[in-house]
């Protein structure tokens, strides 16, 4: 369901007529190898699609306007070949919707010593045409990431990639639409927000639908397509024995199955990109949906638990954002602290929605009891997760602005087998350490439900963040609580 070859990134070359005819064809079929070098990237998981010469005002003005009306257009790279003068910019910035990203390099890595001349000079002027392109933006207070180095240098063109997957990411939220199945869980805040803010903020929509528009859809499932269902669930996953085919629990799989096709009809009857439940309405559903989650989450789909529609969506986000890269990205909750002084860890997990995308080794779909909802138990599968770098990313509503807040963690291996543990989970320790990571979390106002990411960066975030105009926050190895607090109090000051 995510396809980023499909996408659009449009390379433009700011110049102007000074420099005569045979210097203009020169930048031209500069930007055009630039273009292309950059579409042949294997990183790069969007098409970079060259775009003419823009010499005048009226030129850059007109492709910012078909940059916003094209559906594959996802944003635009601008390199300034020459000196292009900045007040050209001005009506096609102001009207631009898509993000921008600066690139400022030039043709020729070397300085050719013994020939440079004047000619060399006037084709060669990134150096200060970037600056001019770059002031103007600035005065404009227009967000967008500035990238500087030779276009064929590896940390350049990865720095290109990070920015064109985070504008994958805030392109899919566009006009998408995300189902709140039943309400919000009782009295709790954080998993609340404003949703019609959300919408103008970010351009994807959260409605709500009683838990009868869904059990209506699973009620009507077809018998043959839960035994095909049931089958695919053998081949994927060690099964436990009770609800293998001959088990004494076999129904409560079949059960599942059904609440995962009538979940799938439902999701593809709108159009839906996630969704959220929650176990304080599950009436006419025999089990709160696990299994059905998290299959449906490793296919793409956001995710939420307890109504959690801004967790729902920056899930979605991410795995946008991740696709195709090794490792994945899941719906997580800070969940149990190991406060061991020489080995502080977190256990990361939740009651059962844990995504199999970031599974160390085959799942085992298990059966346990929940303890809470009221219901049959709920099928499962329960897995470690690999160790290594990831990170904690949560959206939270202040109330007069949305802060998107990060912390990077290092995945580790339990030091323990956990065999009564029924869930999916996995140990990390946060950066810089778990006392400081928690404490800036919670000045911070850090939700409880986060997405946890093995493949993505805080780079990624940070560019994504910008794309939305929204405040980007970061816990990591060089966090210091002081300077912490102080960071804060300087952003309330700027959003106030």
């Amino acid at each position: 369901m995510i396809d980023l070859r499909s996408f659009e990134v449009w390379f433009i070359t700011g110049s102007q007529h000074l420099y005569g005819e045979d210097t203009l064809e020169q930048v031209a079929k500069h930007a055009e190898k630039v273009a292309g070098s950059l579409n042949d990237n294997q990183k790069i998981p969007v098409q970079i699609v060259f775009k003419p010469v823009l010499t005048t005002r009226e030129a850059i003005y007109h492709i910012c306007l078909e940059a916003n009306a094209s559906k594959a257009c996802i944003g635009m790279i601008a390199w300034m070949h020459t000196f292009s003068p900045a007040k050209m910019w001005i009506s096609g910035l102001k009207v631009l919707q898509k993000p921008l990203l600066h690139l400022h390099t030039q043709f020729n890595r070397d300085i050719p010593w013994s020939a440079i001349n004047m000619d060399y000079m006037n084709l060669h002027q990134s150096a200060h045409g970037g600056r001019e392109f770059g002031h103007m933006m600035s005065r404009m207070k227009i967000k967008r990431k500035v990238v500087v180095g030779h276009w064929q240098d590896p940390e350049v063109t990865d720095k290109v990639a990070i920015w064109a997957r985070a504008a994958c990411g805030w392109h899919d939220w566009q006009g998408a639409k995300f189902a709140r199945i039943g309400d919000n869980m009782r009295q709790v805040a954080v998993t609340e927000g404003d949703k019609v803010e959300a919408e103008i903020k970010f351009g994807y929509a959260v409605n709500g639908y009683g838990v009868g528009d869904l059990v209506d859809m699973v009620n009507e499932v077809d018998e043959n397509a839960i035994d095909r269902l049931v089958k695919e669930y053998q081949e994927s996953y060690t099964m436990e024995s009770s609800i293998a085919a001959q088990g004494s629990r076999h129904q409560a799989l079949r059960d599942c199955a059904r609440i995962e096709l009538g979940l799938r009809i439902f999701l593809e009857s709108d159009g839906f990109k996630g969704f959220t439940d929650t176990f304080e309405n599950l009436h006419g559903l025999k089990q709160l949906p696990g299994l059905p989650v998290q299959r449906l989450m490793a296919e793409g789909y956001g995710f939420g638990a307890e109504g959690d529609w801004k967790t729902a969506a920056l899930v979605r986000a991410m795995k946008v954002m991740g696709h195709g890269l090794p490792g994945g990205n899941s719906f997580m909750e800070d969940y149990t602290y190991h406060f061991d002084p020489e080995n502080m860890q977190v256990l990361g997990s939740h009651m059962l929605e844990i995504c199999a995308s970031i599974a160390r080794g085959k799942p085992s779909c298990e059966i346990h009891p929940l303890g809470i909802g009221g219901k049959e138990d709920p099928v499962r599968l329960v897995f470690d997760v690999a160790a290594g770098p990831a990170l904690n990313a949560s959206v939270i509503d202040l109330g007069n602005r949305f802060r998107l807040l990060v912390n990077d963690v290092v995945a580790i291996s339990p030091e323990k087998d956990l065999p009564e543990l029924p869930v999916a989970r996995v140990m990390w320790k946060p950066l810089p350490d778990l006392k400081s990571a928690a404490t800036a979390w919670i000045l911070a106002g850090g939700a409880h439900h986060t997405c946890y990411s093995q493949n993505l960066t805080t780079e990624y975030l940070e560019d994504f963040s910008d794309m939305a105009g929204i405040e980007f926050v970061k816990i990591d190895g060089n966090t210091d609580l002081y300077h912490f607090k102080n960071e804060l109090r300087w952003n309330d000051g700027a959003y106030h």
